[in-house]
């Protein structure tokens, strides 16, 4: 995967410090035990994936007979093994997630390295990871794969999102838990900025489904803190709707509000068993990542 590093979200630093952690999922997934898969499974059902010039010390098994004999040339077959694990990273590209407060990153920006990141780390499992974007309509949707054209793809895709405008979180999630028929993990990043009864209706629906999910909520610190001063106008990045607001005639009731909030979201996921993580962008990714990581791989 030396390609790989040539691209935005993949910062090498960031790699560096991530390399030793992995993503292992808990539960049973199409009828395999799942757990870290450090070299490929022999005897599952496999997909070609892409050719590749023959080097010396290949399998001349592999060797595509057809193009040797057109071309003259020797190239080997490569297979995608079909592993117990698919990954499904599902992106919030709504309106709201063009939100940064600087010097933080955008909470799109955040949410791409991490995905970016995570995509590397299943990739390199030999798992095979796909991505769905979505603001109020699935954008993007690209199934999991696990060879590295299908990686190479991925991050060009992640790096032309651009934010949309309004969200319908709740609906598309219950769109997307009838979307995938296999049973698989699956990674929600997003600000969950919708309502929570609608948004837990939905995630119950993946916990109904038997899916595995890590919830990512990605928020800007001073989306948590409301630390502003001055008496300002906000602007709804959704809907362009204005409120002029003394923060410290506000700053209470603001706070009191979003702590309910977050902590109807961590409910619902205890409520299915799912994984919630809050993610501040004032907080490095890799750190924050690899916290969570060394965490649930001690559970």
């Amino acid at each position: 995967m030396s390609r790989d590093r040539g691209y935005r979200f993949l910062d090498p630093a960031a790699l560096a410090r991530v390399k030793n952690l992995s993503l292992v999922a808990r539960g049973v997934v199409e009828g395999f035990i799942t757990g870290l898969h450090s070299s490929p499974y022999k005897g599952f059902s496999v997909e070609f994936a892409e050719h590749r010039k023959y080097t010396a010390g290949d399998n001349p098994r592999h060797l595509d007979w057809r193009i040797l004999g057109r071309t003259d040339r020797l190239y080997i077959k490569q297979y995608e093994e079909e592993t117990n694990l698919r990954v499904q990273i599902l992106l919030d590209m709504s309106g709201s997630m063009a939100y940064g407060a600087p010097p933080a990153v955008t909470k799109i920006e955040y949410a791409s390295y991490l995905t970016a990141v995570l995509a590397y780390l299943m990739m390199r499992q030999q798992d095979a990871v796909g991505l769905t974007a979505f603001d109020t309509e699935v954008r993007l949707d690209m199934p999991a794969r696990s060879s590295p054209r299908h990686f190479d793809e991925m991050m060009n895709h992640l790096e032309a999102i651009r934010p949309g405008r309004t969200t319908n979180l709740g609906a598309t999630l219950h769109r997307l838990a009838d979307r995938f028929k296999r049973r698989c993990l699956i990674v929600l990043v997003s600000d969950l900025y919708d309502d929570p009864e609608a948004v837990d209706r939905a995630l119950h629906h993946f916990h109904h489904k038997r899916h595995e999910v890590i919830v990512f909520q990605v928020l800007d610190r001073t989306e948590i803190e409301f630390p502003f001063r001055e008496t300002a106008s906000f602007v709804d990045m959704e809907t362009g709707e204005r409120l002029q607001v003394d923060p410290a005639y506000a700053r209470a009731d603001y706070c009191r509000q979003v702590e309910e909030f977050l902590d109807r979201y961590r409910r619902i996921c205890a409520d299915c068993q799912f994984d919630y993580v809050l993610a501040d962008t004032s907080v490095a990714f890799d750190y924050m990542l690899s916290r969570y990581l060394e965490k649930r791989g001690r559970l």
